[in-house]
Order: C-alpha cells, then structure tokens, then sequence
C-alpha cells in the first residue's frame, strides 16, 4: 500500500466495524509510545534499502556466466563471480550496479554495464497479529504507520480491542513495549506513530 493515500481514508479503513468501541475513548496515553514518538530524530532505515535475505538479480551486460540470482547473506553480503565478496547491506540496487561495475573494472572488464533488480525483499517487514482479519508479516514501507499497519493487515475484527494494541520495538537491543491509543489516534489527540522494520503489532481480545 503507498504510503501516499490520505490518511482519512485509511482511518475509515482501519475503523471499520471498531468505529463503535473507539467514539468517545479517553484512554490516556501510554507515556512510552509518546517517548517512541520523541525519539524520531533519527530516520528509519529506507524501505529500498538491500539487507539479510534480500533475494536479487544481477546481470553484466554481454557477459552470461557472471551475472544471476543472489539472496543477501545475514552478514549483508553476497559473492559475486570475478569480484567475491561484496557488503550490500544499506545499499540502493542503483549502488550495488555502481560498486560492481567499480569492481569489476579493476583489471577484469573494461567497460562493464551491471543493472540489478530486486525479486524479493525479506530483510524489512512488519507484522501484525491478533484480532485483525488479515495476519501476518508485511513489507516495510517509507513513512509506514500504525494505521497503515493495521489496514495492511485488513482492519480490526468484530472481536478487537483496538485500545488495547501493543507496538513491540528492538530499541538499542532491548525489547519495548507499548500501549497503541488508537482511539487518540483516530480523534487526533496524539500522533499516529512512524513504524520501523521489525515492529511486531499485536491487537487482543475484546473482554466485553
């Protein structure tokens, strides 16, 4: 989903049958979500950024049996024909064609035209489980949100509550937790948080 489609018509999405438990919610704000929204200083990491288990596709123009198919090695590297080894890890596919053709002109092509593509992008997702209707692991985008999340995951269901969520983050190691005021959010009382790649959303059972 691109991160460009208007925030109110993502918030109908994500609101969807939930509207009712979330209209007229003060549910006061966790005081570490507003410390993750404080600490936004510094950019993620770009979702067209290479990394671990990143799968490519490498080719060198006019030249068969050097180019293929790479996967990312968890120490963000891949070994390529004539080169070796080679770190990718934060590079853009339109620098991995600038570092080989580098490269592979010191002493082995003269004027080597590398393009590079990506097949699959593993090293940047989100996930989001519980009560939403469609579970699972999804790509990182630039500029992704709680409610982007959310409606990548299809909306709450009829059992959710959406209060209730907890946003799980790796920060300097350590595992943080912290309480999603979505209804805040949705009432525009507090921001609507940037995610990271490898935040875990996780959306409980409703009590009532």
């Amino acid at each position: 989903m691109s991160s460009t489609r208007p925030l109110g018509l993502m918030l109908w999405v994500v609101v969807g049958v939930s509207s009712l438990w979330l209209s007229g919610c003060k549910t006061p704000v966790d005081p570490i979500y507003l410390k993750l929204l404080d600490s936004l200083a510094e950019q993620p990491p770009s979702a067209n950024t290479l990394g671990a288990s990143d799968k490519l596709s490498i080719r060198v123009y006019q030249e068969e049996g050097i180019g293929g198919e790479f996967v990312i090695s968890p120490d963000g590297t891949i070994s390529f024909p004539m080169v070796g080894k080679v770190d990718l890890e934060g590079l853009t596919c339109s620098a991995v064609e600038d570092e080989l053709e580098r490269r592979l002109k010191e002493g082995y092509l003269r004027a080597p035209s590398v393009t590079c593509s990506v097949l699959e992008y593993n090293s940047k997702k989100i996930f989001v489980f519980g009560e939403v209707n469609k579970p699972g692991n999804f790509r990182f985008e630039d500029q992704m949100s709680v409610v982007q999340a959310v409606t990548s995951a299809g909306g709450f269901t009829d059992r959710a509550s959406p209060n209730d969520m907890t946003l799980v983050r790796v920060v300097q190691g350590e595992k943080v937790r912290a309480r999603v005021p979505m209804g805040a959010i949705i009432e525009g009382q507090v921001e609507n948080l940037p995610l990271v790649p490898g935040d875990i959303l996780f959306v409980p059972t409703t009590l009532y």
